[in-house]
C-alpha cells in the first residue's frame, strides 16, 4: 500500500504540518520523510528548541520548514481570517491567544494554503485536534458530519472500518423548531459512503457491510432500525458502491453464512468495508482485528473535512507517525 502512495506523492509532493515540532517521534518521522523527498514537513514550534531537540536525538531535519507562532510574519492576517471564520464567536484577542497553541496555529496554516494537510495528536488529545479542524477547516460541501475510519492491513489484505473514534452516538439533529434536520440514519449513511470513498483511495474496491446484531430482519430493536434505514439511504447516496445490510459480522465475511442468512446479497460473505452502528462496537471491533487478527491499524482517518486533518494516538511511535503522514498526504 505505502509503495503505491509514495509513488503518487513523488509525482505531486505535498506539504504537511506537524503541530508538535519538538517531539522526538515527529522529528524522527520528519527526517525520514525528508530523505524520501516526497513530503515536506512544517514543524510548529520555536526554531531553537526544535533544532536542539533534533540534535539531541540525532535526527537530520535540514530542509524542514519551521513555523513559530511567537514570530510568524503573517500573524495579523491569520488573526483576521480566524476572526472571520469564527463569525463573532471569538474576539481578535481570543483568536490571537488561541493561535499561540500549535493545534490552532497549524490548522490555520492549512486553511491559509501554507500546507496541504496536518497531522497532530502526539501530545494533544483527539478533541484538541478535531476541534480546531471543525471550527476552521469545517466540513466539505455535501458533508454534514465529521467521522473517521481505520485502514486495516495484514500482508496484502486490506479492510476499512468506520466509525471507530469520533461519533459517540447517532441521534436525530433538530432545528430550533424541533424538526429533524439530519436524522440518525442519514448520519450513519454518510459515515458509510465516506468510509467507502476513502477505502478506494487506498486501493480497496469497497463492499460495504452495515453491521448489526440482526441480519435481514432476524432481530428487532432501535439499533436494527437505524442500520436498516441507514443502508437504504447510503444506497441512494452512492448507487455505484456495493452496500448492503443490516447484517451480522459472520454473514458479512463468511460466504457460506452470508448466502445462508442473506441470499442474493452482493456484499454478504465478501465484505471488506465494515460500518459499525455505535462507537463502542467500532472501537472494540478494530482493536480485536488489530490485536487478535494481527492487522496493522492506520487511523483514525478523519472524514468529511475540507482538508486532510488527522489524529495520532498519544502512544504512537515514529513509524506510526511516518505512516500516518503518508496516509494524510495521500488524501490531499
Amino acid at each position: 500500500m505505502f509503495g503505491q502512495l509514495i509513488a503518487t506523492l513523488k509525482k505531486s509532493p505535498k506539504t504537511i504540518v506537524f503541530t508538535e515540532g519538538t517531539d522526538p517521534r515527529i522529528l524522527e518521522a520528519s527526517a525520514r520523510l525528508l530523505s524520501g523527498n516526497f513530503l515536506k514537513p512544517v514543524l510548529v514550534g520555536n526554531p531553537e528548541e526544535i533544532a536542539a531537540a533534533a540534535e539531541d536525538a540525532g535526527f537530520n531535519i535540514r530542509g524542514a520548514e519551521i513555523a513559530d507562532p511567537a514570530n510568524y510574519p503573517e500573524m495579523d492576517a491569520m488573526v483576521e481570517q480566524m476572526v472571520e471564520l469564527r463569525k463573532g464567536k471569538m474576539t481578535p484577542e481570543q483568536c490571537r491567544d488561541a493561535l499561540k497553541k500549535g493545534n490552532y496555529f497549524g490548522t490555520m496554516l492549512v486553511k491559509m494554503g501554507v500546507a496541504d494537510c496536518l497531522l497532530g495528536g502526539a501530545t494533544y488529545s483527539t478533541a484538541d485536534t478535531v476541534r480546531p479542524a471543525l471550527q476552521l477547516i469545517k466540513t466539505k460541501p455535501g458533508s454534514n458530519i465529521v467521522s473517521s475510519c481505520f485502514i486495516m492491513v495484514r500482508g496484502d489484505e486490506m479492510l476499512a472500518m468506520g466509525d471507530c473514534a469520533i461519533n459517540i452516538s447517532y441521534e436525530d439533529k433538530l432545528d430550533k423548531d424541533g424538526n429533524v434536520r439530519l436524522s440518525a440514519a442519514q448520519q450513519l449513511a454518510e459515515v458509510a459512503v465516506e468510509t467507502a470513498k476513502t477505502a478506494k483511495v487506498f486501493g480497496i474496491d469497497p463492499k460495504v457491510a452495515m453491521l448489526s446484531y440482526s441480519t435481514k430482519g432476524s432481530g428487532k430493536g432501535a439499533n436494527v432500525d437505524l442500520v436498516r434505514n441507514a443502508t437504504a439511504i447510503a444506497k441512494e447516496m452512492a448507487p455505484d458502491i456495493a452496500i448492503d445490510g443490516e447484517m451480522q459480522f459472520d454473514a458479512a465475511v463468511s460466504p457460506v453464512v452470508g448466502q445462508l442468512k442473506f441470499p442474493g446479497s452482493p456484499v454478504a460473505g465478501h465484505a471488506n468495508t465494515f460500518i459499525f452502528p455505535t462507537i463502542e462496537a467500532g472501537n472494540i471491533g478494530y482493536k480485536i482485528a488489530q490485536r487478535l487478527g494481527n492487522f496493522d491499524a492506520y487511523g483514525p482517518i478523519l472524514l468529511g473535512l475540507n482538508a486532510p486533518i488527522n489524529d495520532l494516538s498519544r502512544g504512537c511511535n515514529a513509524q506510526e507517525v511516518y505512516s500516518m503522514a503518508i496516509i494524510t498526504a495521500a488524501l490531499a
